[in-house]
């Protein structure tokens, strides 16, 4: 959501002046980003008009430790990330982008999201390619020469080694338990946000 430290608010938030364009007919596109815990970031993404899937897990570490009980400790270099797969005649990087810095977290907060704390829960761009991380690395400068924000965006940049999805039990955990306080507390509010402000280009089904 737009935070105490956005100087923007959502609808505020200026598209991206640089984007990946794509010709008619290309495939599935995946876009991987971290914003603290991934049953928020999953959430905001799943109504979007355009993805296909949102799926949660680890990135930024190795398949050893890429489990939940070790990821917690802080200590394997993952973040809880999501791999957001999408048509991107439907969507685009950017729009992710867009909906990553101005709903889904706030990117002004070192290894924290709300109450949780810890690498685990850094803001991160994962980028697939050297296009994703132009894009990414473009926005970023924007957003900053636009003040969207009243504190320096400390989101980092990573080259995106491996996905690795989580344990099935955190898949499409906020719809599957919407009355959970934590999910009450931290994902609702994002999700009615997300709904509120993007209604034009959320599934026609979304709700």
């Amino acid at each position: 959501m737009a935070k105490s430290g956005a100087g923007l608010a959502p609808n505020e938030f200026p598209d991206p002046d640089v984007d990946i364009v794509v010709a008619s007919g290309t495939p599935e596109q995946a876009a991987v980003i971290a914003g603290g815990c991934f049953w928020c970031t999953e959430a905001v993404y799943c109504d979007l008009d355009g993805v296909k899937q949102v799926i949660s897990g680890y990135a930024g570490g190795s398949a050893e430790t890429a489990n939940y009980d070790a990821v917690s400790s802080g200590r394997t270099q993952h973040a809880e990330a999501i791999e957001i797969r999408y048509d991107p005649s439907r969507t685009t990087f950017g729009e992710l982008l867009k909906i990553f810095f101005s709903i889904a977290h706030d990117p002004t907060h070192l290894n924290r999201q709300g109450n949780d704390s810890g690498p685990q829960y850094r803001s991160a761009i994962f980028y697939g390619d050297g296009e994703q991380k132009r894009v990414a690395n473009a926005y970023i400068d924007q957003l900053t020469k636009q003040k969207a924000f009243d504190d320096p965006i400390v989101t980092t940049l990573e080259p995106l080694e491996h996905f690795f999805p989580g344990e099935e039990y955190h898949q499409d955990y906020v719809r599957r338990n919407p009355m959970q306080p934590y999910v009450m507390f931290a994902a609702a509010p994002k999700v009615k946000k997300m709904r509120q402000y993007y209604a034009d280009r959320l599934k026609k089904d979304a709700g």
